[in-house]
């Protein structure tokens, strides 16, 4: 946890923050093409995140997001929560379509196999989820869609 996770979780608890998710993620862009990749508005809240490397399903073009992270003892753990909005975010149809995808994480860049987690493994994931971001509490009660929840097993932990 860093010096300004607390203001990051007042900011994100904002009910009105879902609408704006676009602006956020250009800010977020722009300080990262400034520092040459290296930091980005998750680095500037101490808060574990990767880079997500998916091609898109029907474009087949190569896309990055930076998204929120738990790890864990085999890789990352991710949800699609989209602040607790309504829409599924589109990188969630991109994942469910690959086998694998690229994890940057402190400037490396992994491999990783992606595995939904549903059930038992779910319930278990997202305990894990809550504590990194309690948040994802607010969330899920914002939302009537479950959030899906990933499992991004890097290196040789496949």
């Amino acid at each position: 946890m860093g010096l300004l996770t607390p203001l990051a979780i007042k900011i994100g608890s904002i009910p009105w923050m879902p609408r704006y998710l676009p602006q956020i993620v250009k800010c977020d862009k722009v300080i990262a093409a400034i520092t040459c990749q290296r930091y980005g508005l998750l680095d500037i809240a101490g808060l574990p995140h990767v880079t997500l490397i998916v091609r898109g399903r029907r474009s087949g073009v190569e896309r990055a997001t930076a998204l929120l992270a738990a790890p864990t003892a085999r890789g990352w753990l991710v949800a699609g929560s989209y602040f607790g909005g309504p829409d599924t975010p589109q990188w969630v149809y991109n994942l469910r379509a690959a086998d694998t995808v690229g994890v940057r994480h402190a400037g490396v860049t992994s491999t990783a196999t992606v595995h939904e987690l549903d059930g038992d493994e779910r319930a278990q994931a997202w305990q894990v989820l809550r504590a990194t971001w309690p948040n994802f509490d607010l969330y899920e009660r914002r939302t009537d869609r479950l959030i899906p929840v990933f499992s991004l097993v890097t290196g040789d932990h496949a």
